[in-house]
């Protein structure tokens, strides 16, 4: 009886490490990171024709059978929360102050952010729209800042998959 749930965890442990290196090797491609994607890919396959080859192995057993969909379901949730946390690449922000700007570009241009400030028009009248440039990791600090002064701005955070020149803001840690 051990064995057999020690199995079952098994199949569920090599599923949730597959389809979380799936996860992470395609951000590694979209990224632009081949030797990266590479390398994952090959220890992902392993891991999964493992696990498939325990579950195919006991096919008249619906918990082999369930052990793997829970570890596929698992994984994906493990993968995109690994994916969040390493906060790879960059990613523009565009940020429409419900109120005046001005204070709010200060506040982040001081917290390292580069601000690009470009005015457009809305439902009511003209507004600025304020374009920063990051690293996915420092968002919530971004975020933080924003909220602080204005609540109620509307937010979009879009994947920058490529970037040249500019500024983006560099962290040392220890700051």
């Amino acid at each position: 009886m051990i064995m057999l749930i020690l199995g079952y965890l098994l199949i569920f442990f090599f599923r949730v490490v597959d389809v979380s290196l799936a996860t992470l090797r395609t951000l590694m491609i979209v990224r632009g990171r081949r030797l990266q994607a590479a390398s994952i890919g090959f220890f992902e396959v392993i891991i999964y024709i493992i696990a498939l080859k325990k579950v195919v192995s006991t096919l008249d057993n619906p918990f082999s059978l369930l052990a793997y969909a829970l570890g596929f379901a698992a994984g994906n949730y493990v993968g995109s929360f690994i994916e969040e946390k390493i906060g790879i690449g960059c990613i523009t922000v565009q940020v429409i102050a419900k109120n005046d700007t001005g204070q709010l570009q200060e506040v982040l241009r001081n917290q390292g952010f580069g601000v690009t400030v470009i005015e457009g028009m809305g439902k009511k009248g003209r507004r600025n729209i304020l374009n920063i440039i990051l690293r996915r990791k420092d968002l919530p600090s971004l975020m933080e800042n924003i909220k602080s002064i204005d609540e109620d701005a509307f937010i979009a955070v879009m994947d920058a998959r490529t970037t040249y020149g500019g500024y983006i803001r560099n962290i040392r840690k220890g700051k």
